[in-house]
């Protein structure tokens, strides 16, 4: 009997990822809209890279840690997308337990990463405005790679932990996941072991990791604000505003999808509204970022401009 309930828990070996259920003509066009933002999303932040490399006046600490967002944001989306569109092509609707564990793996250490990426950029924001005499030796090149380096070295220990505890789950039931992606809440909600563990460590992962940066962001953006309302002109207020409009427009897209999805102690949230504000993190989020910051920032725009006059 217990050889039988021990083949039973471990029987599920691969996953369906349902995706997108309805008719043709709704799956044809999520596939287009999917295709096309994929597209600009890698077509944008590789542009960005480049823009970097190419224009010396850009090689500074902020678009550094932006060059590290672009080339996050391009493996973030592409570790999803690509499938999601095998998915409701009908091709490629299976997926092993091993390939799920390891899509989740991925795409929350970037998230993570992401997380810390946008806490330095705000604090680099910080000292730029707060210290602009101090800035330069402040936050000079070893210091912004050290920054780069923890963020994803943290980023990636952070849910290191928690893939070690959702790896131990046991799935003897359904094995249809309604999701274009292998997330938590899909993976407790399947499971035929107890989850509370699993679900508790990604509430504690959650708060160490969204909520502390936040706080991080949050903290660094009140000393920026005050700073820039104690500049007695309207313009110079509006040039130090124009530094740190892109990012702060990008933190609050981010954390706030981020603080829905993650921060909560159980996974009783609707797996259908999960998928929709998953779309949302995975591929909107990543397209709009290069643009966001192509169209709020004078320095990237004017090296656009060049680039795209010698082509």
């Amino acid at each position: 009997m217990a050889g039988t309930e021990i083949r039973n828990q471990t029987s599920v070996q691969e996953f369906i990822l349902l995706g997108f259920p309805g008719t043709w003509y709704f799956r044809m066009s999520l596939i287009v809209v999917f295709t096309v933002m994929y597209v600009l999303t890698i077509v944008g932040n590789v542009s960005i890279i480049a823009l970097v490399r190419i224009h010396p006046h850009l090689r500074t600490p902020m678009y550094f840690f932006l060059c590290n967002l672009s080339f996050l944001e391009i493996w973030y989306t592409t570790t999803c997308v690509p499938k999601a569109i095998g998915v409701m092509l009908g091709t490629s609707q299976t997926i092993s337990f091993t390939v799920c564990l390891l899509q989740m793996f991925v795409l929350l250490s970037m998230g993570s990463t992401e997380c810390f990426l946008l806490a330095v950029m705000a604090y680099d924001r910080y000292l730029a405005i707060c210290h602009p005499l101090r800035y330069s030796s402040l936050m000079n090149g070893t210091f912004s790679a050290q920054l780069a380096f923890l963020s994803w070295l943290c980023g990636f220990l952070a849910i290191s932990v928690l893939a070690a505890l959702i790896s131990r789950l046991s799935f003897c039931g359904p094995n249809v996941i309604n999701h274009f992606l292998c997330d938590i809440d899909s993976w407790t909600a399947l499971s035929c072991t107890d989850t509370h563990l699993v679900e508790l460590a990604t509430f504690i992962v959650s708060i160490v990791v969204v909520v502390v940066s936040c706080a991080v962001t949050l903290v660094s953006y009140i000393y920026i604000i005050s700073a820039i309302l104690r500049i007695p002109s309207a313009q110079g207020q509006q040039k130090a505003f124009s530094t740190c409009s892109a990012h702060l427009t990008v933190v609050t897209i981010w954390y706030g999808s981020t603080i829905f999805l993650y921060v909560k102690p159980s996974a009783q949230n609707s797996l259908d509204l999960n998928k929709t504000i998953n779309i949302f993190n995975t591929i909107v989020t990543p397209l709009l970022n290069p643009f966001i910051y192509t169209l709020r920032n004078k320095e990237v725009k004017e090296a656009l401009g060049k680039a795209l006059s010698r082509i």
